[in-house]
């Protein structure tokens, strides 16, 4: 007979910060697919040979810049959740994650295409998630 059914499984309980650290990876995986399937949409290779970037215009170095820095801001956020101090990962889990689940509620509101609309209400949901671990994150008991 096998009572291994009845026992419960094993559960680790990861830490706050890397919680939030697997949150923004998974956030930046999506955006990674997300654009790449965006790439077999109609027309979106001959925008970029015009060198467009969709609605935000030409591919001016500002406009480049800042789509970096949208993009490097995540990705950083997997490094920071786990290396910065606690009160610093919270309050950056907390400021980042509101705007990017913002960001991509409206992007899930206006997009057309209905890939680009469940990629970007997932990663809202993924940096409500970072937001809500932020806010809830456990208080380190006082000494004795």
């Amino acid at each position: 007979m096998n009572t291994s059914i009845k026992q419960p499984l094993e559960h680790w309980r990861a830490p706050v910060q890397m919680k939030l650290s697997a949150l923004w990876a998974s956030v930046m995986f999506c955006y990674i697919y997300c654009d790449y399937f965006e790439l077999y949409t109609p027309g979106k290779l001959q925008e970029m040979l015009q060198s467009r970037l969709g609605p935000l215009g030409p591919a001016t170095q500002g406009v480049l810049m800042g789509t970096a820095l949208m993009m490097a801001i995540p990705s950083l956020m997997i490094f920071l959740s786990v290396a910065a101090g606690p009160r610093t990962s919270r309050w950056l889990n907390l400021v980042f994650g509101t705007l990017y689940t913002v960001l991509m509620a409206m992007l899930a509101i206006q997009a057309s295409w209905h890939f680009y609309q469940g990629f970007a209400a997932l990663e809202a949901v993924l940096t409500a998630l970072a937001v809500r671990y932020a806010w809830t994150w456990p208080r380190a008991p006082h000494p004795v």
